[in-house]
């Protein structure tokens, strides 16, 4: 008999594919956060999405508004709301610096990605400062220009 072949790691992650876009990333940290049974098992089905969520400090305590993570599909009555807020859980030291960044204007705590860490589910966030137009506009450029730099050393078939 054959030995069964192991599967690799499911690797389940909702990502922020418009937090790069929209701002320029400065220091990230991992928290974790409370989530319910049903949530956990729609997240581990690849059923959440973060693009359009923020995160708050109220009352020495870290908030993350506008995830949505759909119900789950094989659940009794006791789903979960689709967009309530939900609590992260950080260090006091790192709530205090997120708090102090974002009192003095100009930054925001966005999440960029939502990850199983064993069998914990984590949230990477970092401080963001928004990006102008113009520089959305230098960052296409720069891409558009290592992408030519790329294609002409990349070797010729023949």
């Amino acid at each position: 008999m054959a030995a069964r072949k192991k599967e690799g790691p499911r690797v389940t992650e909702a990502r922020n594919s418009k937090a790069f876009r929209d701002y320029t990333v400065g220091e990230r940290y991992e928290a974790g956060i409370q989530l319910r049974g049903t949530e956990v098992k729609s997240v581990r089905m690849g059923k959440a999405q973060i693009s359009d969520s923020f995160c708050k400090v109220e009352k020495n305590e870290v908030w993350m508004y506008g995830a949505h993570i759909e119900p789950y599909a094989f659940a009794s009555l006791t789903n979960h709301e689709l967009r309530r807020p939900r609590k992260l859980f950080l260090h006091r030291r790192d709530i205090e610096k997120i708090e102090l960044a974002m009192n003095a204007g100009g930054k925001a705590l966005i999440p960029l990605r939502m990850y199983f860490k064993e069998a914990l589910v984590k949230v990477e966030v970092a401080l963001c400062t928004g990006k102008k137009l113009f520089d959305k506009r230098d960052d296409l450029k720069k891409k558009e220009q290592m992408r030519e730099v790329n294609r002409a050393l990349r070797p010729r078939r023949g």
